[in-house]
């Protein structure tokens, strides 16, 4: 009679009782090459059956799935519609940031002038990229967006905050992300970012997409768009210091437009924010890191510093977070220039340590670039 089977034990890798040798026997060495020691050392995943009579059978399974061949059966190239641009080489690989967490006032006139000292003191302590935070050069309210909103198109004359940000990356030779500014644009206001390469010119303009209303009763109430216009674009820029994906404050909780980015070839993503003293503490490092982990890029933040009597008050922590969702520099509320050093060769390391653009499974799931299916940009 037939001995019962009273226990089983299953030692490591479950997943290969998907025997996957049988659609794929080429993850198998060939018996040619097979000795006792490298069957072993590949193929150690077992279980054992302990039989009524004492006996124990130790029978040795196949490879677990992530040992075969099966990445073709995932179809990454396909997750990412068009496909994902390998990242290019950037044209430096380590340079200096800064952060500038400035003190906003209800003076116009000195913001600016206070804006431009803070990017002449990162200048010179080496920073080759400045960014600024949300809504510097007015306080961020919705009494004051449309007063003192500029007409960026319009030139110098109409917006004397722009004017500042080109003529110092022009005669700083820098690249600085404009934090935002209240842009004025026909009938409409929208929340916007520029992007000044080290001659001067506009590269780029984010206006921002996702709007920041929020309604926590006793705590917090907002609403941009009572004011601002959404903006319609993803904007990712080539500058001097790499291929750069911007957003603004809220649209980074949205992980589908940094995965864009990351799906451009981004080396970076730089979100001017403000956020608050409800949402701060919960979501501001938290996403941070979780885009940065997610794409396996580089992410800056700049905030205001904290103004306690606002009608708005600033969460600050202004920081800068690694490919692998490591914070290498943050600050507190106060007004600070945060300097940091960002290391581009530490990309192509950590996806090398994991490879998540080779396991997405485009058989499951696709993330769209609209805009780049419509006008075939690459």
């Amino acid at each position: 009679m037939k001995a019962a089977v009273t226990a089983i034990q299953l030692h490591s890798h479950p997943s290969a009782f998907n025997f996957a040798s049988q659609k794929n026997p080429s993850c198998f060495p060939s018996a040619s090459h097979l000795d006792s020691s490298h069957f072993s050392r590949k193929f150690n995943s077992h279980f054992s059956f302990t039989l009524n009579s004492g006996k124990s059978i130790r029978t040795v399974l196949p490879p677990p799935m992530s040992m075969c061949t099966i990445t073709s059966s995932y179809k990454p190239e396909e997750a990412r519609v068009p496909p994902a641009i390998p990242i290019p080489k950037p044209p430096i690989t380590k340079f200096k940031i800064a952060l500038c967490q400035l003190l906003v006032t209800a003076d116009k006139e000195r913001n600016i002038a206070h804006a431009r000292k803070a990017i002449e003191e990162a200048a010179g302590k080496g920073a080759q990229l400045v960014l600024l935070p949300e809504i510097w050069n007015i306080p961020y309210s919705n009494d004051y967006f449309p007063v003192y909103a500029e007409d960026i198109d319009a030139g110098a004359g109409a917006s004397p905050s722009i004017a500042m940000l080109s003529e110092l990356s022009e005669r700083l030779k820098i690249t600085i992300i404009g934090g935002s500014i209240p842009e004025r644009s026909g009938d409409k206001l929208y929340n916007t970012c520029c992007v000044f390469g080290a001659d001067g010119k506009i590269k780029g303009k984010h206006r921002k997409i996702h709007l920041f209303d929020i309604d926590i009763p006793g705590r917090m109430t907002f609403k941009e768009s009572m004011t601002f216009t959404a903006g319609e674009s993803p904007t990712i820029v080539d500058t001097e210091v790499g291929r750069i994906g911007i957003g603004i404050c809220y649209d980074i909780q949205f992980q589908e437009l940094a995965a864009i980015y990351a799906a451009r070839g981004a080396h970076l993503l730089c979100y001017p924010g403000a956020f608050n003293m409800t949402t701060g503490p919960l979501h501001w490092e938290l996403s941070q890191r979780a885009r940065a982990a997610d794409c396996q890029l580089y992410v800056a933040t700049c905030s205001p510093a904290r103004v306690d009597n606002a009608s708005y008050v600033a969460w600050g922590h202004s920081t800068v977070v690694g490919p692998f969702g490591e914070v290498i520099a943050t600050t507190e509320h106060e007004e600070v220039i945060v300097i940091a050093e960002i290391d581009y060769s530490l990309i192509e390391q950590r996806r090398t340590y994991l490879p998540f653009q080779r396991q997405r499974r485009g058989d499951l799931y696709q993330l769209v670039d609209v805009q780049r299916l419509n006008t075939g940009k690459s």
